[in-house]
């Protein structure tokens, strides 16, 4: 009868293994999904890096060009402007350009990284 007891452990024995192999198969096969996962994290992060990179440099620009509005305005009903308020609009209205094209990077790189909106609320809930 010891025999036969012996005989059924090393079943058990074998029987073991299999199964941790079945279970290495399944971690294996859910491997690519997870590197899919950190790629579109990876897209996520990026977004926001240019995201808070165009948001730095419009608030520079827009520091550079100055409170150019009310001399805009008054240029525009017909004041004559001189001296360095001169010299503040011609350096305003240069900057304009570069302004404007700091909002559209802005603007574009916000709606980029609309996705991370989701992502924040599913890890930080």
């Amino acid at each position: 009868m010891a025999r036969s007891n012996g005989a059924k452990s090393e079943t058990s024995a074998q029987e073991s293994p299999v199964v941790s192999d079945t279970e290495d198969t399944v971690t294996i096969q859910d491997s690519p999904e997870s590197v899919e996962d950190t790629q579109d994290i990876d897209d996520i992060l990026n977004s926001l890096k240019s995201l808070l990179s165009s948001v730095e440099k419009l608030q520079k620009v827009r520091q550079e060009v100055g409170d150019i509005k009310p001399l805009i305005g008054r240029m525009l009903d017909g004041e004559l402007v001189a001296g360095e308020e001169l010299e503040q609009l011609k350096s305003g209205v240069s900057g304009l350009l570069r302004l404007v094209r700091a909002y559209n990077d802005h603007q574009a790189a916000l709606a980029k990284a609309q996705p991370a909106r989701n992502l924040l609320d599913e890890i930080l809930k």
